[in-house]
């Protein structure tokens, strides 16, 4: 097997799309309500707030496309759709935990750098 090399500062390279999606705030919050498992697409809608229906789907597209989210339709009347995290998807909920604390913790700076230069 041959390691490919990626560099995402380089134009071209699929790596820049990956870290496009992955750093998406759709993304990142879809990740996170799939953390506890399994979900219908209501499911994830409710809990994600402000996320429009299309967002959302072309969302859980995106990252089924990306390998990150597996999708499974159960034949069922009516039919019961859902959506979990794949091994490679749950790889990615340490990075996300990191970045989510991160914001959590420096929220208030970040707010009172925002209002000292909105207000100059």
């Amino acid at each position: 097997m041959t390691t490919l090399s990626f560099d995402p500062y380089v134009r071209d390279c699929p790596s820049r799309r990956l870290l496009d999606r992955i750093g998406d705030r759709w993304t990142v919050l879809v990740i996170g309500m799939l953390e506890d498992g399994p979900q219908r697409f209501s499911q994830i809608a409710r809990r994600v707030d402000g996320i429009s229906q299309k967002m959302l789907t072309q969302t859980l597209r995106s990252l089924e496309a990306d390998g990150l989210v597996l999708r499974t339709a159960y034949p069922e009347i009516p039919p019961h759709v859902e959506y979990e995290l794949t091994e490679l998807g749950r790889s990615l909920l340490g990075p996300l935990h990191v970045l989510l604390a991160w914001a959590k913790e420096h929220m208030g700076e970040v707010q009172s750098s925002r209002d000292r230069s909105s207000v100059a």
